[in-house]
């Protein structure tokens, strides 16, 4: 029986058609980037301009939410299947989720929850969902999308002063601003019920116009169950495939299916739970169709802990020296 799943080249070719892959990676760093960044400081990066490629859209191609629009549970929810993937985040008595069928197209959502300016963000090539607090030296800053990446990674930019910030690490890689760090705020990706139980009177994510994109479909099809990523030429990590996912904890991560198996794991303080019920994001067509890859809870001494949910390359190209535990 032929295998159902798309090969890579039949995937990006729908991603090219979805719009999502318009052009090839840059040719080197060579290439002047001013015209269209002109406030950006070239002179001042923390990596090699030439680490630094083309994801296809231009800047603000996919374009961030600044103006987030909230609706009760029971309305935010009324097209979001119970087990679909929602990012979480509580500051004081303001709950909020933010779904990945929305994420999914716009990559960064400027929010201000219980008094803190925060910048909730999703790569879907890295499977990445961080939350940054969004102050630099006490100053509120706005991102947006630069339509580059690094090591398959989202680069973001603020709009003060254009520089580009790598989500995965929150750090500042080129501009004015190189060498700062946003602080990652604890957050969870869970299933939309897990929200709805946990906090009833929460407030979910909605998109401003409905219409302005297929909310709910996942344009990167077959993506997580693909055996090389596609837009990453760096090493693969050793003892398990580039696409197995890992809960990880500064250097440190767990692989998944471990944590499926056991269920639960304790390294010290830390505590790692997993349970059944939420979709994968990057499996089929519709989100809310995804096979079950579960929730993952983060805890140390109860309080939940800043993690991410990504593929072991995605942790091999920015921890070479971490460690996974599988």
């Amino acid at each position: 029986m032929p295998d159902p799943r798309p090969s890579v080249s039949v995937a990006i070719l729908f991603l090219f058609l979805m719009g999502v892959i318009l052009a090839p990676p840059e040719a080197s760093a060579a290439e002047d980037w001013s015209k269209a960044w002109p406030q950006t400081d070239f002179s001042r990066h923390a990596v090699a301009l030439d680490e630094i490629s083309s994801g296809g859209p231009e800047k603000d191609g996919i374009p961030s939410i600044d103006a987030p629009s909230f609706a009760s549970v029971s309305k935010g929810f009324a097209d979001v299947a119970p087990t679909e993937p929602v990012i979480s985040l509580t500051v004081g008595d303001d709950a909020r989720a933010y779904p990945l069928r929305i994420l999914m197209w716009h990559e960064i959502v400027n929010d201000t929850v219980g008094g803190i300016p925060l910048a909730v963000t999703y790569c879907p090539l890295c499977n990445t969902a961080i939350v940054f607090d969004r102050r630099v030296e006490g100053e509120p800053l706005a991102f947006g999308t630069t339509g580059k990446l690094r090591n398959s990674g989202l680069i973001m930019y603020d709009r003060k002063t254009e520089s580009w910030w790598q989500q995965y690490t929150g750090e500042a890689i080129v501009g004015a601003m190189t060498g700062a760090r946003l602080p990652s705020v604890p957050a969870r990706l869970e299933s939309a019920e897990r929200f709805a139980e946990r906090f009833p009177a929460g407030k979910v994510l909605v998109p401003n116009d409905p219409t302005a994109r297929p909310y709910g479909i996942n344009p990167y099809k077959g993506y997580d169950t693909m055996p090389v990523p596609f837009l990453y030429d760096g090493s693969m990590p050793e003892g398990l495939p580039a696409m197995t996912r890992v809960v990880v904890v500064g250097d440190m991560a767990w692989s998944l299916p471990m944590l499926r198996e056991k269920g639960e794991w304790s390294d010290g303080d830390l505590e790692i739970v997993w349970e059944p019920g939420q979709n994968s994001a990057l499996d089929t067509r519709r989100i809310s169709e995804g096979r079950d890859v579960g929730n993952v809870v983060v805890t140390r001494d109860g309080a939940d802990v800043a993690h991410e949910v990504t593929f072991a390359f995605v942790f091999h190209a920015f921890r070479p020296d971490g460690k996974i535990v599988y």
